[in-house]
């Protein structure tokens, strides 16, 4: 993981909030996936690395993250993909598979998702896996120090493809 954060500073830097440099440390990074660990154990979230299949290399991640239970059963996800493995669709069939798991595995009922319209890229990933435009978000994330609108979508289990 630390690898795969270094190796692609620069380039999710645009896409990101700031993040201290003690972020791309071994340390700061085995924090990341204890607290990923944690919060599945606690059903508040669900980390998944994405592998190549042919090396077994690290090239991302998908997070379900702020899961909430009772009577709104919803989640946020995020994700991230190695520069070098852009365009190659893996990413869609990894947040296809987390959707999957979201909907079957994990009980919940909606995946919502923040994108800021500039990212076409990732707009792209999510109407691919069935993610509906539900409306934008105006200074909605701090990202790279700035306050950017975000594009919302969200998939319903039942609904979408």
């Amino acid at each position: 993981m630390l690898e795969l954060r270094i190796r692609n500073r620069d380039f999710l830097r645009p896409y990101e909030p700031v993040v201290p440099d003690s972020h791309f440390t071994l340390q700061a990074q085995r924090e990341v996936i204890e607290r990923g660990v944690h919060q599945w154990e606690n059903g508040e979230g669900y980390a998944f690395g994405i592998f190549l299949a042919e090396t077994d290399q690290l090239i991302g991640r998908v997070h379900l993250s702020n899961a909430v239970r009772r009577a709104w059963q919803n989640c946020t996800i995020g994700y991230f993909m190695d520069q070098e493995q852009n365009g190659r669709g893996l990413m869609s069939e990894a947040v296809r598979l987390a959707v999957q798991f979201a909907f079957q595995e994990a009980g919940l009922h909606r995946i919502e998702a923040a994108v800021m319209p500039g990212n076409t890229g990732s707009i792209r990933v999510l109407e691919k896996a069935g993610f509906q435009y539900i409306g934008l978000s105006r200074y909605h994330l701090r990202i790279h120090g700035v306050w950017e609108d975000h594009k919302l979508y969200a998939i319903t289990r039942g609904c979408g493809k």
